[in-house]
C-alpha cells in the first residue's frame, strides 16, 4: 500500500505541475459550458425581412405595423422590387414579402387574397423561420381585423430561392469546408513551431543564417499547399459524387478560400510560436479553431440568434466570413457584394495574424540569438 500511495501521490503532483492537465480538466469544460449556455440558442431567431407594399389602401398600414412590431422580425421597407431581390441575393435580408395592389379589394369582397414570400434557402432554418413568422403575423392581423370567427382568406405564396427542394445537405455540406480547412490551417500548423522547440531543431535553425521571414514563409507554404489540395479534392467529391450544386465561379471560390486558409494558418502558427508544448498547442487550436468554426460560424446555429457579445466575437473569427461566402457561392452564385465584404475581412485578418507571427518569431530569435 505504501508503494501504491506513493505512486498516486506522484501522479497528483505531476498533474498539478502540468498545466495541460488542468486546462483539459477545467478550462476546456468552462469554455464549452459558456458556449452552450450563452453562445448557442435553439429558440426562435430574429429574421431580417423586406416588405414591399403595392396596396395604397390605408387599412394595410396596420398590417405593415404588425410586421414592424413583431419582436422576431427586423423589417426593411422597399419601394423597388429589384432592389429588394438584390438584397436577398446579397444576404442582407432572408425573406421578401410583397403585398399586391388588389389585396384589400379582394378581402373586402370576401375573396381569397394572396401575399408572396420569397425566402433565401441557403440557410434552411432562417427560411423556415421567415415563412412561419410571416404566416403568424398575417393570421394575427386577420383575427384583429375581422374577429376570431372570421374565415382565413389570405394565402401565403412562398417561393424558395437557391434551394427549391429545401435540402439541408445543399447548405450544410459546402459549409463543412470551413471545418476541414480550419483543421488543416490551425490544428496542423499549431504543432509546427512547438514541435521544433520540443525536438531542439529550432536551436539549430537559430545558429544558422536563417532569418525570421525565412522561417515564416517556410512554415506557410507547405501547409498552404496541403490545404488548397484538400480544398480541391473536397470540391470535386461534393460536386461529382454527392450531387451538391455549384452555381458560382471556381476561380472566385479558390481565391476567397486561399484568403481563409491564409488567416487560419496565421492563427495556428501564432499559437505554435507562443506555446512550446505540442499538447497545449493542439488543445488551444481546438478551442480557438475547431469549436468556433462548428458552433459560432453560422454553419449550424444562426448568428442572429446569439447574444450580442457572441455576435461581436464572431467578427474576429475567419469561419464566420467563409461560411457566409461559401454557402452563397455554391447555391446563389458569385455575388460581388459577398465576395468583396467577406474577402476583405479575411484578407485583413490574415495580414493581422501574419504580422503577429512574424513579430513573435523575430522576438524569439533575438532573445535566443
Amino acid at each position: 500500500m505504501k508503494i501504491i500511495v506513493a505512486l498516486i501521490r506522484k501522479e497528483f503532483l505531476q498533474i498539478m505541475r502540468d498545466p495541460s492537465s488542468l486546462i483539459v480538466a477545467f478550462i476546456l469544460p468552462t469554455i464549452l459550458l459558456l458556449i452552450y449556455t450563452y453562445g448557442i440558442n435553439l429558440d426562435a431567431a430574429t429574421v431580417k425581412i423586406g416588405i414591399k407594399n403595392d396596396d395604397s389602401n390605408a387599412e394595410i398600414s396596420s398590417l405593415m405595423a404588425s410586421f414592424s412590431q413583431n419582436k422576431y422580425t427586423s423589417v426593411t421597407t422597399y419601394f423597388d422590387r429589384e432592389e429588394m431581390c438584390n438584397d436577398i441575393a446579397g444576404g442582407k435580408i432572408r425573406g421578401a414579402v410583397t403585398i399586391p395592389g388588389d389585396f384589400s379589394k379582394k378581402l373586402a369582397a370576401s375573396r381569397e387574397a394572396s401575399i408572396s414570400l420569397i425566402t433565401d434557402c441557403t440557410d434552411i432554418s432562417q427560411a423556415r423561420y421567415a415563412q412561419s413568422y410571416v404566416s403568424e403575423i398575417v393570421n394575427g392581423w386577420l383575427v384583429g381585423r375581422c374577429g376570431s370567427a372570421a374565415p382565413q382568406r389570405v394565402i401565403l405564396s412562398p417561393r424558395f430561392w437557391y434551394n427549391q427542394n429545401l435540402d439541408g445537405r445543399w447548405a450544410l455540406v459546402p459549409s463543412s469546408l470551413a471545418v476541414t480547412m480550419t483543421l488543416i490551417g490551425i490544428l496542423l500548423s499549431a504543432l509546427v513551431i512547438s514541435r521544433e522547440w520540443e525536438h531542439g531543431t529550432m536551436e539549430a535553425l537559430l545558429s544558422t543564417r536563417v532569418k525570421p521571414i525565412h522561417i515564416v514563409i517556410g512554415k506557410y507554404v507547405p501547409y498552404f499547399t496541403v490545404g488548397m489540395c484538400s480544398l480541391a479534392f473536397s470540391i470535386c467529391v461534393m460536386v461529382t459524387f454527392l450531387g451538391i450544386p455549384f452555381r458560382g465561379s471556381y476561380p472566385t471560390l479558390l481565391l476567397v478560400s486561399s484568403l481563409f486558409l491564409f488567416a487560419c494558418l496565421g492563427i495556428g502558427l501564432l499559437m505554435s510560436s507562443v506555446l512550446k508544448n505540442q499538447l497545449l498547442a493542439s488543445m488551444a487550436s481546438i478551442v480557438v479553431g475547431f469549436l468556433p468554426s462548428l458552433m459560432l460560424s453560422g454553419m449550424i446555429f444562426p448568428i442572429g440568434s446569439m447574444p450580442k457579445v457572441f455576435q461581436w466575437l464572431t467578427l474576429i473569427l475567419p469561419p464566420r466570413y467563409y461560411v457566409n461566402f461559401v454557402k452563397s457561392e455554391f447555391l446563389s452564385g458569385t455575388i460581388a457584394h459577398n465576395v468583396a465584404v467577406n474577402g476583405t475581412f479575411l484578407l485583413l485578418l490574415g495580414l493581422f495574424f501574419s504580422m503577429l507571427v512574424y513579430r513573435k518569431t523575430a522576438r524569439r530569435i533575438d532573445v535566443r540569438g
